[in-house]
């Protein structure tokens, strides 16, 4: 799990560097950017599909209910960030990018946390 978990923090990170960088310049977010977000929620999809292996075959043992939470809010975060730039288009919609990449990093860290549990 910590493979799939890191390589959704990593591209969560990169592209809340990004949106950090427009934020600062005072610019809004780019198609480019919700492309990026779109492959840090494919990565996402894949850590659902190895958390669903996972219980399947009995790997994990902790809460389920909590880690699926994490995860479909972890989800649920950047496509609202996309509807978001779509409403705003100013730079505060690179600073809701920016927040919502930073909660799914630390959302990515809990889950981290729960699955060692």
């Amino acid at each position: 799990m910590l493979p799939v978990i890191l390589v959704a923090s990593v591209l969560a990170a990169a592209l809340g560097a990004w949106a950090l960088v427009f934020a600062v310049a005072g610019r809004a977010v780019v198609l480019r950017q919700l492309i990026a977000g779109g492959v840090v929620e494919g990565a996402l999809v894949v850590q659902g599909l190895v958390l669903a292996v996972e219980q399947v075959t009995g790997s994990f043992t902790g809460d389920p209910i909590l880690l699926w939470g994490y995860l479909l809010v972890a989800m649920m975060l950047l496509p609202a960030a996309a509807l978001a730039a779509f409403v705003e288009r100013t730079r505060w919609s690179s600073v809701v990018l920016v927040v919502a990449t930073f909660t799914i990093i630390v959302m990515e860290l809990r889950m981290w946390q729960l699955w060692q549990a």
